[in-house]
């Protein structure tokens, strides 16, 4: 790092760790609340369980190619009015979802609520990125997920009971209330920390993609992120059918129940926040990925020997979760922190690998469980989740040799 863009980082302001919190949780909140909801809006919009489960894949493709745009926008001109557009947009998508009246107008207005939704979630790694090095940066992520995932963990429980008095809208009027709180404090308590700017065109967008493409390393970090994703969201795109179909548990039980995952990523980024910085990038990477292995492997076992029951699938997930929150922070602050200048880009690339490995898994374990010859058993989210962990595990392992040949240290 070059001396002027240390003396920028040291006197630049600096939000609060309850701004970075706000702006991140919005889009992990509308992805979360309404799981409950599933089962009964088959109901309510006479749709399939693929049909339903498209308004989940498509926010998850909306969020992955949004980031791709918002990243290197924020690196263009600034952090703060890219995540105040998005909040507006949010907002906007919330107001339409309750309108629509029919399957395909709320799967279109989920779209919207995603573009909007994700620019906190990106660019608040960015921020953190901005202020702080690699390790410390690994921390501060940690902290600040770990901050985020308490509405997530919470979500589901209130999503069920909202669902059970007011119907599927109930979620969605509670992420309008949240969306337009998130809005208000990112135009008054979030100062600009970008100060050091990329020149402004698409061109240079693509250049700055074109830089990250040539980068070993990056790819290494980027794709242990990604992979472990994708096991977390073949969960989330299995387990609501799975507690309906063969549990069948309502959507308060559901709610209950999701909470364990997010109970496990926090309990994983507070242990991240605090040994990370101490520790080094690798180690934690390494561990917490395989912790996630331990996870799925949990499953996979129970499910063998027929022990089909809400414990056997989500007690198993909190060890999931925790190792996700232990490996998650690591892997982002190391894939932004190859090439620091662009930190907004790498940012949006690394997210947007995230969350497409979530449409993808979501979708295909969908079908799975709906049609294939694995139709209503739980191995088709199983199989899915063991293919998403062994794949991190394996980019997890090449950091190490990438490292090498960048003259670094994995820890770094």
């Amino acid at each position: 790092m070059s001396s002027r863009q240390s003396q920028i980082r040291g006197l630049e302001a600096k939000p609060s760790l309850a701004a970075l919190i706000a702006i991140s949780t919005v889009s992990p909140l509308a992805m979360q609340i309404y799981l409950p909801s599933l089962a009964g809006m088959m109901i309510v919009f006479s749709a399939t369980a693929g049909e339903i489960q498209l308004s989940m894949s498509a926010f998850f493709i909306a969020v992955a190619i949004a980031q791709l745009f918002w990243g290197p926008l924020s690196d263009q001109i600034g952090r703060r009015p890219v995540i105040i557009i998005g909040m507006a947009l949010f907002v906007i998508g919330s107001i339409l979802c309750l309108l629509a009246p029919t399957i395909e107008m709320l799967i279109a207005a989920r779209v919207v609520q995603a573009a909007g939704g994700c620019t906190g979630m990106v660019l608040g790694r960015a921020i953190v990125r901005d202020l702080y090095g690699p390790r410390q940066a690994a921390s501060m992520i940690g902290y600040v997920t770990m901050g985020m995932a308490v509405m997530p963990t919470i979500a589901p429980a209130i999503g069920g009971l909202l669902d059970e008095f007011y119907g599927w809208q109930g979620g969605f009027f509670l992420m309008l209330i949240f969306g337009v709180g998130v809005l208000l404090a990112s135009i008054y308590a979030l100062p600009e920390t970008n100060h050091v700017r990329t020149s402004v065109g698409p061109k240079r967008v693509f250049q700055s993609y074109g830089a990250l493409f040539r980068e070993p390393l990056y790819w290494s970090y980027a794709l242990t992120a990604a992979f472990s994703a994708l096991a977390y969201f073949a969960y989330l795109g299995g387990a609501p059918f799975i507690a309906a179909k063969i549990l069948v548990l309502s959507a308060a039980e559901m709610g209950f129940y999701f909470m364990f995952v997010a109970l496990g990523y926090i309990v994983g980024n507070y242990i991240s926040g605090k040994f990370a910085e101490r520790v080094g990038l690798y180690p934690m990477i390494l561990t917490g990925t395989l912790i996630g292995a331990i996870a799925v492997g949990l499953i996979a076992g129970f499910a063998y020997f027929g022990i089909v029951t809400a414990a056997s699938l989500f007690l198993p997930m909190f060890v999931l979760g925790l190792g996700n929150g232990v490996c998650l922070p690591s892997a982002i602050s190391g894939a932004v922190s190859v090439r620091p200048e662009l930190a907004g880009a790498a940012s949006g690339l690394t997210a947007s690998f995230q969350v497409g490995m979530g449409a993808v898994a979501g979708t295909l374990v969908a079908w799975l469980f709906a049609e294939s010859f694995l139709a209503g058993s739980p191995w088709s989210m199983i199989l899915i989740m063991a293919l998403g962990i062994c794949s991190s595990l394996i980019a997890a392992l090449s950091i190490k040799r990438m490292s090498s040949r960048h003259g670094l240290q994995p820890a770094e």
